[in-house]
């Protein structure tokens, strides 16, 4: 989702009907359904492998973001470089230091891990991961329609729209294998046995 509406108002103006541009809700789509088969592979890891587990599961997150983000960054730089009037870079700027507080919260297991016991029911690092996504979605979506209202006039005429049946076939097909995956994944795991207590 994030990929299409990046497709149509976050490209920079220059990159737009570029091959990466082309390419790139594609490769998108590709991608999570690889995000999706490592998030399900890394559950078959817990037991014996719990830190490589925890690494996949961080992978699997961290690797279409930094994807998706590819022309926000470049746009990032083009501001720090030129300077920039455009009052969504902003809200991006907040996005993006949510989404990295989110993984860093996810990883680190921070504030439990300071004290434990403490946090068992409120404040729990996956609670205040959530809390931060969910703040960081919220930005994205603000710079995104603020990005949508500003460049309209000057990123559509030059690009090639995608279709609706374009767009929600790429979001069906996101969908449907990774259903596909995770139903692979839960049968798998159905007929694994049990691990042994240690």
């Amino acid at each position: 989702g994030s990929a299409l509406a990046y497709s149509a108002y976050i490209f920079p103006a220059e990159w737009v009907n570029s091959t990466f541009h082309h390419c790139y809700v594609p490769i998108a789509v590709f991608n999570t359904v690889v995000s999706t088969g490592l998030s399900c592979y890394s559950r078959f890891l817990e037991v014996e492998r719990p830190r490589f587990s925890k690494a996949s599961r961080t992978l699997a997150f961290v690797y279409p973001y930094l994807f998706d983000s590819i022309p926000l960054f470049y746009r990032f730089y083009l501001c720090a470089a030129e300077g920039c009037s455009e009052a969504a870079i902003l809200v991006h700027y907040k996005h993006t230091a949510f989404a990295f507080l989110t993984c860093f919260i996810f990883a680190s297991h921070l504030p439990e891990r300071l004290a434990p016991g403490h946090f068992d029911y409120i404040g729990h690092s996956h609670q205040v991961f959530h809390v931060c996504g969910i703040i960081g979605t919220h930005f994205q979506m603000e710079a995104i329609m603020m990005d949508m209202a500003e460049r309209h006039d000057r990123l559509l005429p030059t690009s090639l729209l995608p279709s609706s049946l374009q767009t929600l076939g790429s979001m069906g097909i996101c969908v449907a294998v990774s259903l596909a995956v995770i139903g692979l994944c839960a049968m798998s795991l159905r007929l694994m046995p049990e691990p042994l207590q240690r």
